[in-house]
């Protein structure tokens, strides 16, 4: 398949790249670079986003178009500047691609674009799946619904679109991961806030084979959830790491202490979700990372 990324160099989006290219895939990655290369023959940069641009030349014959691109959410404290700039950042992507697949003479077979289990908002008792409707009134909340909403455009041309709603993604050298365990490497790891907040996860291998397996499932659409069939609560997650790292799991984190210091981005490890990939179990994917204690080995024993 010819597939165009947008964001295929953060964290998700590079290791989707090398992982289409060993499946045999032609991608297409879009980039404000003006002279960024590939010695690759199946691979190729395309320019978007800047002025004189014109991405749709080379962008023909796509069969797939993969949304990804967004400043992080782990960039920084939410002030109101860093929340404009995440919400704005995902809206022009989303956008820039709609108006790129517009276009196009030959439209895609399929839209794959980013999203969040933050649209749920959060919840110590419920669980949710992608026929769940409930839906958060927080900041993080609101923009994946406001992200999401720009994407479900795509359907108009007639477009198979799917939302790919992201948990908590596990992987090496980056990620929230890197910044959940740091504290264990100092053997001062411990629980964070209450502990009963779920966790929902993935581990980032997944995240690749699912999206690889949603380009040829026809007949699954619209919101998709990208987590583990068996998410935790944070007190579990924290003594498991502790476990596998071998390091003690003793020193509480207060919540108080994180709102203090992240301020509203402290949702991100403070409340949480339970999130099941209902859709993905029903068309039979093959997870390979069901148990945290798996995941986490293969991720911390490289």
């Amino acid at each position: 398949m010819k597939i165009a990324i947008a964001g295929g160099t953060g964290f998700v989006g590079k290791r989707l790249t090398d992982y289409l290219l060993s499946q045999n895939h032609e991608v297409f990655i879009l980039t404000r670079s003006r002279d960024k290369t590939s010695s690759q023959p199946t691979l190729h940069y395309v320019e978007w986003l800047t002025p004189n641009s014109n991405p749709e030349a080379e962008l023909m014959d796509m069969d797939a178009f993969i949304n990804l691109a967004g400043e992080s959410l782990n960039s920084g404290r939410w002030t109101d500047s860093r929340k404009k700039r995440i919400v704005d950042s995902r809206v022009t992507a989303t956008k820039e691609t709609l108006r790129i697949i517009a276009s196009l003479p030959k439209k895609p077979k399929v839209f794959l674009n980013a999203s969040a289990i933050g649209i749920y908002g959060t919840s110590v008792f419920e669980t949710f799946t992608e026929e769940s409707k409930q839906r958060g009134s927080d900041f993080l909340a609101t923009t994946v619904a406001t992200w999401e909403n720009e994407a479900s455009k795509a359907s108009e041309f007639g477009i198979r679109t799917c939302y790919l709603r992201l948990g908590v993604v596990l992987g090496e050298g980056a990620g929230a991961l890197s910044r959940m365990i740091l504290p264990y490497h100092f053997y001062i790891g411990g629980t964070i806030g209450s502990g009963n907040q779920w966790l929902s996860w993935i581990h980032i291998d997944d995240v690749l084979k699912g999206i690889e397996f949603l380009l040829h499932i026809e007949n699954l659409s619209g919101p998709v959830n990208f987590t583990s069939p068996t998410p935790l609560q944070m007190k579990t997650f924290g003594q498991t790491v502790g476990t596998i790292m071998n390091r003690p799991h003793w020193l509480p984190v207060p919540g108080f202490a994180l709102r203090l210091l992240l301020g509203e981005m402290s949702i991100l490890v403070l409340k949480g979700q339970k999130v099941l990939p209902k859709k993905l179990m029903e068309q039979g994917f093959s997870f390979t990372y069901e148990k945290l204690d798996k995941a986490l080995i293969n991720i911390l024993k490289k």
